[in-house]
Protein backbone atom coordinates (compact mmCIF):
# COMPACT_ATOMS: atom_id res chain seq x y z
CA UNK A 1 0.00 0.00 0.00
CA UNK A 2 1.57 3.41 -0.78
CA UNK A 3 1.62 6.82 1.26
CA UNK A 4 -0.65 9.49 0.73
CA UNK A 5 2.50 11.22 -0.46
CA UNK A 6 3.65 8.49 -3.10
CA UNK A 7 -0.01 8.71 -4.69
CA UNK A 8 0.07 12.44 -4.78
CA UNK A 9 3.65 12.39 -6.70
CA UNK A 10 2.19 9.31 -8.89
CA UNK A 11 -0.82 11.24 -10.16
CA UNK A 12 1.92 14.36 -10.80
CA UNK A 13 4.09 12.46 -12.83
CA UNK A 14 1.30 10.76 -14.70
CA UNK A 15 -0.59 14.48 -15.10
CA UNK A 16 2.69 15.56 -16.54
CA UNK A 17 3.03 12.96 -18.97
CA UNK A 18 -0.48 12.89 -20.24
CA UNK A 19 0.15 16.39 -21.37
CA UNK A 20 2.53 16.21 -23.29
CA UNK A 21 0.02 15.54 -26.40
CA UNK A 22 -0.21 19.60 -26.69
CA UNK A 23 3.32 18.89 -28.08
CA UNK A 24 2.60 15.68 -30.16
CA UNK A 25 -0.44 18.05 -31.21
CA UNK A 26 1.64 21.19 -32.44
CA UNK A 27 4.01 18.19 -34.08
CA UNK A 28 0.92 16.06 -36.15
CA UNK A 29 1.04 17.83 -39.65
CA UNK A 30 0.61 14.93 -41.43
CA UNK A 31 -2.84 12.58 -42.34
CA UNK A 32 0.27 9.40 -40.44
CA UNK A 33 0.94 11.83 -37.71
CA UNK A 34 -2.78 12.57 -37.20
CA UNK A 35 -3.45 8.77 -37.30
CA UNK A 36 -0.79 8.31 -34.40
CA UNK A 37 -1.97 11.26 -32.25
CA UNK A 38 -5.33 9.68 -32.20
CA UNK A 39 -3.89 6.07 -31.10
CA UNK A 40 -2.04 7.91 -28.72
CA UNK A 41 -4.64 10.49 -27.05
CA UNK A 42 -6.72 6.95 -26.80
CA UNK A 43 -4.36 5.37 -24.91
CA UNK A 44 -3.35 8.28 -23.13
CA UNK A 45 -6.86 8.39 -21.82
CA UNK A 46 -7.04 5.19 -20.49
CA UNK A 47 -3.54 5.82 -18.66
CA UNK A 48 -4.93 8.63 -16.50
CA UNK A 49 -7.87 6.83 -15.87
CA UNK A 50 -6.28 3.95 -14.43
CA UNK A 51 -3.82 5.78 -12.44
CA UNK A 52 -6.91 7.41 -10.76
CA UNK A 53 -8.50 4.69 -10.17
CA UNK A 54 -5.29 3.57 -8.40
CA UNK A 55 -5.24 6.72 -6.17
CA UNK A 56 -8.68 5.85 -5.18
CA UNK A 57 -8.08 2.28 -4.59
CA UNK A 58 -5.25 3.26 -2.62
CA UNK A 59 -7.10 5.95 -0.68
CA UNK A 60 -9.36 3.85 0.15
CA UNK A 61 -7.32 1.07 1.52
CA UNK A 62 -5.95 4.01 3.28
CA UNK A 63 -9.43 4.86 5.10
CA UNK A 64 -10.63 1.21 6.08
CA UNK A 65 -7.36 0.58 7.76
CA UNK A 66 -8.21 3.85 9.78
CA UNK A 67 -11.76 2.47 10.39
CA UNK A 68 -10.49 -1.06 11.11
CA UNK A 69 -8.17 0.50 13.74
CA UNK A 70 -10.48 2.47 15.32
CA UNK A 71 -12.93 -0.51 15.62
CA UNK A 72 -10.22 -2.87 16.98
CA UNK A 73 -9.01 -0.74 19.85
CA UNK A 74 -10.03 -1.67 23.16
CA UNK A 75 -12.60 0.24 24.69
CA UNK A 76 -11.81 -0.42 28.26
CA UNK A 77 -8.48 1.28 27.49
CA UNK A 78 -10.07 4.10 25.44
CA UNK A 79 -10.11 7.80 26.33
CA UNK A 80 -13.69 8.85 26.78
CA UNK A 81 -13.28 11.71 24.18
CA UNK A 82 -11.40 9.28 21.87
CA UNK A 83 -13.84 7.67 18.35
CA UNK A 84 -14.11 4.85 19.97
CA UNK A 85 -15.73 5.51 23.10
CA UNK A 86 -17.77 8.01 21.60
CA UNK A 87 -19.00 5.33 19.67
CA UNK A 88 -19.81 2.88 21.89
CA UNK A 89 -21.47 6.08 23.96
CA UNK A 90 -23.67 6.24 20.96
CA UNK A 91 -24.47 2.50 20.38
CA UNK A 92 -25.73 2.45 24.52
CA UNK A 93 -27.85 5.25 23.70
CA UNK A 94 -29.02 4.29 20.42
CA UNK A 95 -30.18 0.66 22.22
CA UNK A 96 -31.53 2.59 24.89
CA UNK A 97 -33.77 4.60 23.05
CA UNK A 98 -35.27 2.16 21.61
CA UNK A 99 -36.62 0.06 24.50
CA UNK A 100 -37.69 3.91 25.55
CA UNK A 101 -39.97 4.11 22.35
CA UNK A 102 -41.12 0.94 22.48
CA UNK A 103 -42.56 1.75 26.18
CA UNK A 104 -44.03 5.42 25.09
CA UNK A 105 -47.26 4.36 24.37
CA UNK A 106 -47.50 2.32 27.39
CA UNK A 107 -46.15 5.08 29.90
CA UNK A 108 -46.82 8.41 28.34
CA UNK A 109 -44.70 9.67 31.63
CA UNK A 110 -41.42 8.28 29.71
CA UNK A 111 -41.86 11.36 26.88
CA UNK A 112 -39.69 13.31 28.66
CA UNK A 113 -36.99 10.47 29.28
CA UNK A 114 -37.28 10.13 25.29
CA UNK A 115 -36.58 14.01 24.30
CA UNK A 116 -33.36 13.97 27.07
CA UNK A 117 -31.83 10.51 25.58
CA UNK A 118 -32.85 12.10 21.64
CA UNK A 119 -30.63 15.25 22.81
CA UNK A 120 -27.69 13.61 24.52
CA UNK A 121 -27.21 11.61 21.03
CA UNK A 122 -27.23 14.89 19.32
CA UNK A 123 -24.51 16.37 21.58
CA UNK A 124 -22.70 12.99 21.10
CA UNK A 125 -23.20 13.28 17.29
CA UNK A 126 -21.93 16.10 16.96
CA UNK A 127 -18.68 15.25 18.91
CA UNK A 128 -18.25 12.19 17.06
CA UNK A 129 -18.28 14.10 13.83
CA UNK A 130 -15.72 16.42 15.21
CA UNK A 131 -13.50 13.64 16.54
CA UNK A 132 -13.39 12.02 13.83
CA UNK A 133 -12.69 14.86 11.64
CA UNK A 134 -9.54 15.53 14.00
CA UNK A 135 -8.22 12.11 13.62
CA UNK A 136 -4.89 12.09 12.04
CA UNK A 137 -5.41 8.71 9.68
CA UNK A 138 -8.74 9.43 8.95
CA UNK A 139 -8.61 13.16 8.52
CA UNK A 140 -5.45 11.74 5.83
CA UNK A 141 -7.43 9.37 3.77
CA UNK A 142 -10.51 12.16 3.28
CA UNK A 143 -7.52 14.74 2.42
CA UNK A 144 -6.14 12.73 0.22
CA UNK A 145 -9.61 11.65 -1.43
CA UNK A 146 -10.21 15.42 -1.83
CA UNK A 147 -6.76 16.31 -3.30
CA UNK A 148 -7.34 13.32 -6.23
CA UNK A 149 -10.77 15.00 -7.00
CA UNK A 150 -8.95 18.20 -7.05
CA UNK A 151 -6.12 16.72 -9.56
CA UNK A 152 -9.04 15.22 -11.89
CA UNK A 153 -10.71 18.77 -12.18
CA UNK A 154 -7.64 20.09 -14.01
CA UNK A 155 -7.58 17.54 -16.94
CA UNK A 156 -11.38 18.02 -17.84
CA UNK A 157 -12.50 15.70 -21.23
CA UNK A 158 -9.82 12.83 -20.19
CA UNK A 159 -12.59 10.60 -18.87
CA UNK A 160 -10.57 10.29 -15.50
CA UNK A 161 -13.86 10.90 -13.16
CA UNK A 162 -15.46 7.95 -14.22
CA UNK A 163 -15.74 4.84 -11.85
CA UNK A 164 -13.24 2.24 -11.35
CA UNK A 165 -12.73 0.29 -14.45
CA UNK A 166 -14.06 2.10 -16.98
CA UNK A 167 -11.31 2.20 -18.37
CA UNK A 168 -11.31 -0.11 -21.33
CA UNK A 169 -9.06 -2.95 -21.47
CA UNK A 170 -5.91 -2.56 -23.56
CA UNK A 171 -7.14 -5.17 -25.89
CA UNK A 172 -9.62 -2.57 -27.33
CA UNK A 173 -7.07 0.57 -27.07
CA UNK A 174 -7.09 1.88 -30.73
CA UNK A 175 -3.25 1.96 -31.24
CA UNK A 176 -3.20 -1.08 -33.84
CA UNK A 177 -4.54 1.04 -36.46
CA UNK A 178 -1.15 3.48 -35.86
CA UNK A 179 1.01 0.45 -35.96
CA UNK A 180 2.65 1.19 -39.18
CA UNK A 181 1.37 3.88 -40.29
CA UNK A 182 5.13 4.89 -41.40
CA UNK A 183 5.12 2.55 -44.11
CA UNK A 184 2.19 3.63 -45.90
CA UNK A 185 2.84 7.26 -45.64
CA UNK A 186 2.78 8.57 -49.34
CA UNK A 187 3.70 12.30 -47.91
CA UNK A 188 6.94 13.43 -48.90
CA UNK A 189 8.43 15.76 -46.61
CA UNK A 190 10.02 18.04 -48.72
CA UNK A 191 9.03 18.29 -52.42
CA UNK A 192 12.12 18.43 -54.51
CA UNK A 193 11.05 21.59 -56.25
CA UNK A 194 10.56 23.36 -53.04
CA UNK A 195 13.20 26.01 -52.57
CA UNK A 196 16.24 26.45 -50.47
CA UNK A 197 14.45 28.31 -47.99
CA UNK A 198 11.51 25.67 -47.98
CA UNK A 199 13.86 23.30 -47.65
CA UNK A 200 15.80 24.29 -44.89
CA UNK A 201 12.99 25.26 -42.54
CA UNK A 202 11.40 21.75 -43.10
CA UNK A 203 14.68 20.25 -42.62
CA UNK A 204 14.42 22.03 -38.97
CA UNK A 205 11.27 21.49 -38.17
CA UNK A 206 11.49 17.54 -38.79
CA UNK A 207 14.73 17.62 -36.73
CA UNK A 208 12.65 19.68 -33.88
CA UNK A 209 9.87 17.38 -34.19
CA UNK A 210 12.12 13.77 -33.98
CA UNK A 211 14.13 15.78 -30.72
CA UNK A 212 10.34 16.17 -29.45
CA UNK A 213 9.22 12.18 -29.86
CA UNK A 214 12.43 11.21 -28.47
CA UNK A 215 11.72 13.28 -25.28
CA UNK A 216 8.23 12.28 -25.07
CA UNK A 217 9.00 8.47 -25.18
CA UNK A 218 11.87 8.96 -22.59
CA UNK A 219 9.15 10.39 -20.33
CA UNK A 220 7.02 7.87 -21.15
CA UNK A 221 9.69 4.95 -20.25
CA UNK A 222 10.11 6.66 -17.03
CA UNK A 223 6.60 6.41 -16.18
CA UNK A 224 6.35 3.10 -17.07
CA UNK A 225 9.39 2.16 -14.49
CA UNK A 226 7.12 4.14 -11.67
CA UNK A 227 4.41 1.57 -12.34
CA UNK A 228 6.41 -1.24 -12.22
CA UNK A 229 8.56 -0.73 -9.44
CA UNK A 230 5.06 0.64 -7.34
CA UNK A 231 3.61 -2.92 -8.56
CA UNK A 232 6.22 -5.24 -6.88
CA UNK A 233 4.57 -4.44 -3.41
CA UNK A 234 1.17 -5.24 -4.09
CA UNK A 235 2.29 -8.40 -5.92
CA UNK A 236 3.92 -9.65 -2.81
CA UNK A 237 1.19 -8.74 -0.68
CA UNK A 238 -1.27 -10.32 -2.64
CA UNK A 239 1.34 -13.87 -2.42
CA UNK A 240 1.35 -13.38 1.65
CA UNK A 241 -2.55 -13.24 1.22
CA UNK A 242 -2.67 -16.33 -0.47
CA UNK A 243 -0.24 -18.12 1.59
CA UNK A 244 -2.45 -16.97 4.80
CA UNK A 245 -5.80 -17.93 3.12
CA UNK A 246 -4.01 -21.13 2.55
CA UNK A 247 -3.17 -21.92 5.98
CA UNK A 248 -6.00 -20.73 7.46
CA UNK A 249 -7.81 -23.30 5.58
CA UNK A 250 -5.78 -26.14 6.34
CA UNK A 251 -6.67 -25.19 9.94
CA UNK A 252 -10.45 -24.78 9.35
CA UNK A 253 -9.72 -28.57 8.49
CA UNK A 254 -8.58 -29.61 11.64
CA UNK A 255 -10.56 -27.34 14.10
CA UNK A 256 -13.76 -28.14 15.65
CA UNK A 257 -16.91 -26.18 15.81
CA UNK A 258 -15.64 -23.82 18.63
CA UNK A 259 -13.16 -22.07 16.34
CA UNK A 260 -14.59 -22.39 12.83
CA UNK A 261 -16.51 -18.81 13.50
CA UNK A 262 -13.40 -16.85 14.66
CA UNK A 263 -11.49 -18.80 11.29
CA UNK A 264 -14.85 -17.10 8.96
CA UNK A 265 -13.90 -13.74 10.52
CA UNK A 266 -10.57 -13.80 9.58
CA UNK A 267 -11.50 -15.22 5.76
CA UNK A 268 -13.59 -12.22 5.62
CA UNK A 269 -11.31 -9.91 6.70
CA UNK A 270 -8.41 -11.58 4.32
CA UNK A 271 -11.15 -11.48 1.77
CA UNK A 272 -11.21 -8.20 1.85
CA UNK A 273 -7.59 -7.53 1.90
CA UNK A 274 -7.07 -9.49 -1.16
CA UNK A 275 -10.03 -7.92 -3.36
CA UNK A 276 -8.69 -4.31 -2.24
CA UNK A 277 -5.10 -4.89 -3.08
CA UNK A 278 -6.38 -6.72 -6.60
CA UNK A 279 -8.08 -3.31 -7.60
CA UNK A 280 -4.47 -1.59 -7.28
CA UNK A 281 -2.38 -4.23 -8.90
CA UNK A 282 -4.50 -5.08 -12.04
CA UNK A 283 -4.86 -1.31 -13.17
CA UNK A 284 -0.58 -1.27 -12.43
CA UNK A 285 -0.71 -4.11 -15.10
CA UNK A 286 -2.88 -2.30 -17.42
CA UNK A 287 -0.96 0.53 -17.12
CA UNK A 288 2.30 -1.03 -17.81
CA UNK A 289 0.41 -2.86 -21.08
CA UNK A 290 -0.58 0.19 -22.21
CA UNK A 291 2.32 2.49 -21.90
CA UNK A 292 4.12 -0.05 -24.23
CA UNK A 293 1.83 -0.15 -26.92
CA UNK A 294 2.27 3.98 -26.15
CA UNK A 295 6.06 3.45 -26.58
CA UNK A 296 5.62 1.24 -29.94
CA UNK A 297 3.18 4.03 -31.60
CA UNK A 298 6.00 6.57 -30.89
CA UNK A 299 9.11 4.45 -31.96
CA UNK A 300 6.94 4.33 -35.58
CA UNK A 301 6.32 8.23 -35.36
CA UNK A 302 10.18 8.49 -34.74
CA UNK A 303 11.20 6.20 -38.08
CA UNK A 304 9.05 8.21 -39.94
CA UNK A 305 10.14 11.33 -38.99
CA UNK A 306 13.43 10.77 -39.04
CA UNK A 307 12.97 9.34 -42.88
CA UNK A 308 11.61 12.49 -43.82
CA UNK A 309 14.48 13.91 -41.63
CA UNK A 310 16.98 12.35 -44.25
CA UNK A 311 15.03 12.90 -47.25
CA UNK A 312 14.80 16.80 -46.80
CA UNK A 313 18.27 17.10 -46.06
CA UNK A 314 19.46 14.95 -49.00
CA UNK A 315 17.08 17.12 -50.82
CA UNK A 316 18.44 20.62 -49.62
CA UNK A 317 22.48 19.11 -50.05
CA UNK A 318 21.17 18.49 -53.55
CA UNK A 319 19.61 21.50 -54.57
CA UNK A 320 22.79 23.70 -52.74
CA UNK A 321 25.48 21.12 -54.59
CA UNK A 322 23.60 22.34 -57.69
CA UNK A 323 23.62 25.90 -56.46
CA UNK A 324 27.42 25.95 -55.91
CA UNK A 325 27.87 24.05 -59.46
CA UNK A 326 25.59 27.27 -61.22
CA UNK A 327 27.62 29.52 -59.36
CA UNK A 328 30.85 28.29 -60.05
CA UNK A 329 30.03 27.99 -63.72
CA UNK A 330 29.37 31.56 -63.58
CA UNK A 331 32.05 33.00 -62.14
CA UNK A 332 34.19 30.80 -64.53
CA UNK A 333 32.67 32.61 -67.35
CA UNK A 334 33.35 35.71 -65.63
CA UNK A 335 36.68 35.19 -65.59
CA UNK A 336 37.44 33.61 -68.93
CA UNK A 337 35.52 37.12 -70.31
CA UNK A 338 37.86 39.51 -68.21
CA UNK A 339 40.80 37.91 -69.78
CA UNK A 340 39.47 37.91 -72.72
CA UNK A 341 38.50 41.82 -72.47
CA UNK A 342 42.45 42.25 -71.13
CA UNK A 343 44.09 40.10 -73.89
CA UNK A 344 42.07 41.45 -77.00
CA UNK A 345 41.06 45.16 -75.88
CA UNK A 346 44.15 47.17 -75.60
CA UNK A 347 42.18 50.95 -75.91
CA UNK A 348 41.89 51.53 -72.20
CA UNK A 349 38.69 53.38 -72.01
CA UNK A 350 37.42 50.17 -74.11
CA UNK A 351 38.55 47.61 -71.83
CA UNK A 352 36.82 49.37 -68.94
CA UNK A 353 33.93 49.97 -70.63
CA UNK A 354 33.49 45.77 -71.25
CA UNK A 355 34.79 44.90 -67.76
CA UNK A 356 32.12 47.40 -66.12
CA UNK A 357 29.31 45.75 -68.41
CA UNK A 358 30.85 42.44 -67.12
CA UNK A 359 30.69 43.10 -63.30
CA UNK A 360 27.04 44.33 -63.86
CA UNK A 361 26.08 41.17 -65.83
CA UNK A 362 27.51 39.11 -63.50
CA UNK A 363 26.15 40.29 -60.56
CA UNK A 364 23.12 40.29 -62.28
CA UNK A 365 22.65 36.66 -63.32
CA UNK A 366 24.06 35.81 -59.76
CA UNK A 367 21.41 37.25 -57.83
CA UNK A 368 18.47 36.00 -60.16
CA UNK A 369 20.04 32.48 -59.62
CA UNK A 370 20.34 32.84 -55.70
CA UNK A 371 16.53 34.86 -55.95
CA UNK A 372 15.54 31.43 -57.76
CA UNK A 373 16.98 28.76 -55.82
CA UNK A 374 15.20 30.25 -52.59
CA UNK A 375 11.65 30.83 -53.94
CA UNK A 376 8.97 27.61 -54.32
CA UNK A 377 7.06 29.34 -57.00
CA UNK A 378 7.87 31.44 -60.16
CA UNK A 379 5.25 33.36 -60.22
CA UNK A 380 5.58 34.29 -56.43
CA UNK A 381 9.05 35.24 -56.93
CA UNK A 382 8.21 37.13 -60.23
CA UNK A 383 5.32 38.86 -58.39
CA UNK A 384 7.88 40.00 -55.48
CA UNK A 385 10.38 40.74 -58.46
CA UNK A 386 8.03 43.15 -59.96
CA UNK A 387 6.47 44.76 -56.80
CA UNK A 388 10.04 45.22 -55.27
CA UNK A 389 11.46 46.78 -58.82
CA UNK A 390 8.13 48.93 -59.00
CA UNK A 391 9.00 50.47 -55.47
CA UNK A 392 12.42 50.94 -56.40
CA UNK A 393 12.31 52.78 -59.34
CA UNK A 394 9.89 55.04 -57.36
CA UNK A 395 12.32 55.64 -55.17
CA UNK A 396 15.48 55.63 -56.76
CA UNK A 397 14.42 57.47 -60.09
CA UNK A 398 16.74 60.07 -60.08
CA UNK A 399 19.78 56.78 -59.34
CA UNK A 400 18.38 54.63 -62.34
CA UNK A 401 18.49 57.56 -64.39
CA UNK A 402 21.72 58.48 -63.67
CA UNK A 403 22.91 54.99 -64.36
CA UNK A 404 21.61 54.99 -67.65
CA UNK A 405 23.00 58.39 -68.42
CA UNK A 406 26.64 56.49 -67.81
CA UNK A 407 26.12 54.58 -70.72
CA UNK A 408 25.26 57.59 -72.60
CA UNK A 409 28.50 59.52 -71.32
CA UNK A 410 31.11 56.85 -72.22
CA UNK A 411 29.25 56.41 -76.02
CA UNK A 412 31.40 56.62 -79.37
CA UNK A 413 31.26 60.23 -78.82
CA UNK A 414 30.74 60.06 -75.11
CA UNK A 415 33.20 61.88 -72.83
CA UNK A 416 36.18 60.45 -70.82
CA UNK A 417 38.64 61.26 -68.29
CA UNK A 418 40.87 64.47 -69.16
CA UNK A 419 37.81 65.95 -71.43
CA UNK A 420 36.95 69.40 -71.53
CA UNK A 421 33.41 70.02 -71.40
CA UNK A 422 30.82 72.80 -70.61
CA UNK A 423 27.54 72.17 -68.94
CA UNK A 424 25.54 75.51 -68.49
CA UNK A 425 27.84 77.97 -67.70
CA UNK A 426 30.52 75.87 -65.61
CA UNK A 427 33.58 74.66 -67.99
CA UNK A 428 35.56 72.52 -66.56
CA UNK A 429 37.84 69.47 -67.53
CA UNK A 430 36.37 65.80 -66.62
CA UNK A 431 38.57 64.28 -63.67
CA UNK A 432 36.05 61.14 -62.85
CA UNK A 433 33.01 59.30 -64.70
CA UNK A 434 31.19 57.40 -61.70
CA UNK A 435 28.20 55.25 -62.52
CA UNK A 436 25.65 58.08 -61.18
CA UNK A 437 27.98 61.08 -61.23
CA UNK A 438 30.90 63.13 -62.54
CA UNK A 439 33.64 65.66 -61.38
CA UNK A 440 34.95 68.26 -63.13
CA UNK A 441 38.06 70.46 -62.41
CA UNK A 442 36.42 73.85 -63.25
CA UNK A 443 38.63 75.94 -65.39
CA UNK A 444 38.82 79.91 -65.60
CA UNK A 445 36.94 81.94 -68.24
CA UNK A 446 37.90 85.12 -67.23
CA UNK A 447 41.38 85.36 -67.43
CA UNK A 448 44.41 82.81 -68.62
CA UNK A 449 42.91 79.77 -68.60
CA UNK A 450 43.69 76.94 -66.04
CA UNK A 451 41.85 75.32 -62.85
CA UNK A 452 40.04 77.58 -60.53
CA UNK A 453 40.78 75.23 -57.80
CA UNK A 454 36.94 73.93 -57.25
CA UNK A 455 35.94 70.37 -57.89
CA UNK A 456 32.21 70.55 -59.71
CA UNK A 457 29.65 67.28 -59.52
CA UNK A 458 26.86 66.65 -61.63
CA UNK A 459 24.55 63.73 -62.02
CA UNK A 460 24.70 61.68 -65.46
CA UNK A 461 21.21 62.36 -65.75
CA UNK A 462 22.52 65.48 -67.25
CA UNK A 463 22.39 64.24 -70.83
CA UNK A 464 18.92 63.49 -70.75
CA UNK A 465 18.17 67.86 -69.73
CA UNK A 466 17.38 69.85 -72.14
CA UNK A 467 18.00 73.07 -69.93
CA UNK A 468 21.81 74.39 -69.73
CA UNK A 469 23.19 71.11 -72.40
CA UNK A 470 26.18 69.68 -72.20
CA UNK A 471 28.79 71.09 -74.35
CA UNK A 472 32.13 68.81 -75.23
CA UNK A 473 35.57 70.24 -76.70
CA UNK A 474 36.76 67.65 -79.33
CA UNK A 475 39.92 66.26 -77.88
CA UNK A 476 43.12 67.57 -79.16
CA UNK A 477 41.12 71.08 -80.64
CA UNK A 478 41.35 74.24 -78.28
CA UNK A 479 39.76 76.51 -80.70
CA UNK A 480 36.60 77.96 -79.67
CA UNK A 481 34.18 80.86 -80.97
CA UNK A 482 34.54 84.34 -79.32
CA UNK A 483 31.92 87.25 -80.73
CA UNK A 484 30.89 90.48 -79.73
CA UNK A 485 27.98 93.00 -80.76
CA UNK A 486 29.13 96.93 -80.92
CA UNK A 487 27.69 99.85 -81.96
CA UNK A 488 29.23 101.83 -84.85
CA UNK A 489 29.71 105.72 -85.16
CA UNK A 490 27.76 107.32 -88.11
CA UNK A 491 29.72 107.11 -91.16
CA UNK A 492 29.55 108.23 -94.56
CA UNK A 493 30.97 104.15 -96.20
CA UNK A 494 29.64 101.74 -93.56
CA UNK A 495 31.22 98.95 -96.39
CA UNK A 496 34.77 101.01 -96.30
CA UNK A 497 34.45 100.54 -92.48
CA UNK A 498 33.61 97.09 -92.16
CA UNK A 499 37.59 96.09 -94.24
CA UNK A 500 39.03 97.91 -92.01
CA UNK A 501 37.26 96.05 -88.44
CA UNK A 502 37.98 92.66 -90.55
CA UNK A 503 41.31 93.76 -91.26
CA UNK A 504 42.22 94.70 -87.90
CA UNK A 505 41.21 91.26 -86.52
CA UNK A 506 42.74 89.37 -89.10
CA UNK A 507 45.78 91.31 -88.26
CA UNK A 508 45.17 89.82 -84.75
CA UNK A 509 44.36 86.12 -84.95
CA UNK A 510 46.57 85.98 -87.67
CA UNK A 511 49.07 85.09 -85.56
CA UNK A 512 47.62 82.32 -84.36
CA UNK A 513 46.28 81.12 -88.18
CA UNK A 514 48.54 77.64 -88.57
CA UNK A 515 47.29 76.45 -85.08
CA UNK A 516 44.12 77.22 -85.82
CA UNK A 517 43.84 75.88 -89.09
CA UNK A 518 45.49 72.76 -87.65
CA UNK A 519 42.62 72.13 -85.53
CA UNK A 520 40.11 73.15 -88.25
CA UNK A 521 41.29 69.85 -90.05
CA UNK A 522 41.56 68.16 -86.79
CA UNK A 523 37.70 68.51 -85.93
CA UNK A 524 36.68 68.16 -89.94
CA UNK A 525 38.47 64.34 -89.29
CA UNK A 526 36.73 63.67 -85.90
CA UNK A 527 33.75 64.34 -87.09
CA UNK A 528 33.66 62.73 -90.50
CA UNK A 529 32.15 65.76 -91.84
CA UNK A 530 32.58 68.40 -94.89
CA UNK A 531 30.67 71.14 -93.48
CA UNK A 532 33.58 72.54 -91.45
CA UNK A 533 35.07 75.40 -93.24
CA UNK A 534 38.15 77.27 -92.87
CA UNK A 535 38.21 79.08 -89.15
CA UNK A 536 38.00 82.88 -90.43
CA UNK A 537 37.36 85.99 -88.87
CA UNK A 538 33.79 87.61 -89.47
CA UNK A 539 31.51 90.93 -89.49
CA UNK A 540 28.31 91.04 -90.16
CA UNK A 541 26.48 94.87 -89.84
CA UNK A 542 22.70 95.31 -88.89
CA UNK A 543 20.62 98.38 -88.26
CA UNK A 544 18.74 98.47 -84.73
CA UNK A 545 16.90 101.15 -83.46
CA UNK A 546 18.40 103.26 -85.90
CA UNK A 547 21.86 102.75 -85.64
CA UNK A 548 24.16 100.76 -87.04
CA UNK A 549 25.67 97.77 -84.97
CA UNK A 550 28.18 95.15 -85.84
CA UNK A 551 28.51 91.33 -84.60
CA UNK A 552 32.26 90.65 -84.94
CA UNK A 553 33.05 86.82 -84.83
CA UNK A 554 36.31 84.95 -84.52
CA UNK A 555 38.23 82.11 -83.51
CA UNK A 556 40.49 81.77 -80.97
CA UNK A 557 43.13 79.09 -79.51
CA UNK A 558 41.32 78.56 -75.52
CA UNK A 559 44.78 78.57 -73.94
CA UNK A 560 45.67 82.43 -75.21
CA UNK A 561 41.96 83.32 -75.45
CA UNK A 562 42.10 86.07 -73.19
CA UNK A 563 45.24 88.00 -74.41
CA UNK A 564 43.67 87.40 -77.89
CA UNK A 565 40.07 88.49 -76.78
CA UNK A 566 42.41 92.14 -75.50
CA UNK A 567 44.08 92.63 -79.03
CA UNK A 568 41.29 92.29 -80.80
CA UNK A 569 39.31 94.94 -78.54
CA UNK A 570 41.80 97.25 -79.07
CA UNK A 571 42.23 96.72 -82.89
CA UNK A 572 38.25 97.23 -83.13
CA UNK A 573 38.79 100.28 -81.04
CA UNK A 574 41.50 101.89 -82.85
CA UNK A 575 39.74 101.31 -86.19
CA UNK A 576 36.26 103.09 -84.75
CA UNK A 577 38.11 106.01 -83.20
CA UNK A 578 39.87 106.36 -86.47
CA UNK A 579 36.80 106.61 -88.46
CA UNK A 580 34.90 108.75 -85.93
CA UNK A 581 37.48 111.67 -86.19
CA UNK A 582 37.57 111.46 -90.42
CA UNK A 583 33.76 111.39 -90.36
Amino acid sequence: MLTGEQVIQILDDTVDWYRTLGTQQQNATQPSDLLILFANRQTADKVIGLAFDIARANAELLSSESAAEQSNAEPATADASSPQALTQRQNELDAKRQDVKKQVSAHPELQGELAMLDARKNLLDTMTEFVNSSDPKAAGANNLKAQIDAIAATIPGSGVSTAAGSAAAPSSAPGSPAAAPGATDANKAAPVHSGLWELATTVFKLRSKVDSIEVIDKHTAELAQTFDEISAPPLKQLKAYSARSDALAAQADAAGEGVSKELRGQFDTLAWLFKQTSEILVPLNKEKVLLHQYRHNLGNWRETAERQYHEALAALGIRTAILAGMLAVIFGLAELWRRAVLRFSHEPRRRSQLLLVRTIVLWTVVLAIVGLSFVTEISTFATFAGLLTAGVAVAMQSVLVSVVGYFFLIGKYGIRVGDRIQIGNVVGEVIDIGLVRMHLMELNQTGPLGPTGRVVAFANLIVFQAAGGLFKQIPGVNLAWHENTLTLPVVNDYAALKEKLLAAINGVVGNYSAEISRQTNEIAKTTATTSVTEAAPQVQMHLSNGRMDALIRYPVHLEHAAEIDERVAQAVMKVIATSAAGA
